[in-house]
């Protein structure tokens, strides 16, 4: 049958539910990989769409066996593709080399049997009928009656309540964050909802300046993003860039720092091949907040907190892993 296109609902950042509302509510692990909606006619074909809507079903041939997985029955599935590392965690930076192959599928098959997916079921929206309007703790009902477990799927379990004690295992497990649902809210195709909540676990980290890239336009002869590293076994080793967090007052006054250690001399241990990098000797030492890091190391979204005075460049011990 021809099913309709639905949007996926998008959660709003946010904080945990009060304590006296979190038995309303359910919480799921969020991944780090792609959206997609997962269409299946019952006619043992499958069709992926991203959130944009592309239709991305070539990317990820190890899918397709799905499409025949519930028979005859028509649904729409939400989910999210996840390139699982070494313990089993999404990693962005693997999906990576998995995405933009939908129209190429000898080099999409190749990197299947190289990096396989895994694609994780959160909520069903169609199932024979239109379900986007019966509440989420109905959806996800009908959602675990399925089953869907499989060598490249699976249907992830949902706590409801103990919101603290779920998001807390997720930082101690070094998982992205969490989803909180509220169990009474209708599915609301293309909307970033109240009714669903997201918490990133973000973590933070002492850095040392290193070098800067000189901003643009409004920016001009003020840095518009820092070049950083972390200490490890006595070497200045870089980890990123950072280039939000300041207001104009501290970019002002990061310039007239920056200008006092200028030097020709790359001080990381390996140049990191910045283009258009102005480098500096490793005193200034600052606190960012990022999500993860990548598996060589780089922080992923850093935001730069403050700069740390009280710290001396070799006392800032690297977390790196």
């Amino acid at each position: 049958m021809r099913l309709p296109l639905i949007a996926p609902m998008l959660a709003t950042p946010g904080t945990l539910p009060p304590a006296g509302q979190d038995a309303r509510w359910a919480y799921e692990t969020k991944q780090d990989g792609q959206r997609v909606v997962v269409y299946l006619p019952g006619d043992g074909s499958l069709e992926l769409r991203a959130r944009s809507g592309e239709v991305i079903t070539g990317a990820y041939p190890e899918l397709r066996p799905l499409g025949g997985v519930l028979g005859a029955m028509p649904a729409v599935l939400d989910g999210e593709v996840v390139a699982p590392d070494e313990r089993g965690h999404g990693d962005f930076q693997r999906l990576q080399s998995r995405m933009g192959l939908a129209h190429s599928p000898a080099m999409a098959a190749r990197r299947a049997a190289e990096t396989p997916v895994h694609l994780v079921l959160f909520d069903v929206m169609f199932l024979g009928r239109d379900l986007t309007a019966l509440p989420y703790a109905r959806r996800r009902h009908a959602l675990e009656g399925l089953a869907l477990a499989g060598p490249h799927w699976s249907t992830p379990g949902a706590l409801v309540g103990h919101g603290a004690q779920a998001l807390e295992a997720t930082r101690e497990s070094g998982l992205e964050g969490l989803v909180c649902k509220r169990l009474d809210s209708v599915y609301e195709p293309g909307v970033r909802s109240r009714s669903w909540i997201k918490i990133r676990n973000v973590r933070t980290a002492d850095v040392i300046v290193g070098g800067w890239l000189p901003g643009r336009g409004r920016l001009s002869g003020l840095p518009g993003a820092l070049l950083v590293g972390q200490r490890e076994a006595g070497r200045l080793r870089y980890v990123g860039r950072v280039g939000t967090g300041w207001s104009e007052a501290e970019r002002v006054e990061l310039a007239r720092l920056l200008r006092v250690v200028e030097t020709r001399t790359c001080p990381f241990d390996r140049d990191p091949r910045v283009p258009g990098a102005h480098w500096v000797l490793p005193r200034l030492v600052g606190e960012v907040r990022y999500g993860t890091r990548t598996r060589a190391g780089l922080l992923r979204q850093p935001s730069w907190l403050r700069l740390r005075p009280d710290l001396a460049p070799e006392d800032s011990a690297a977390d790196l892993p």
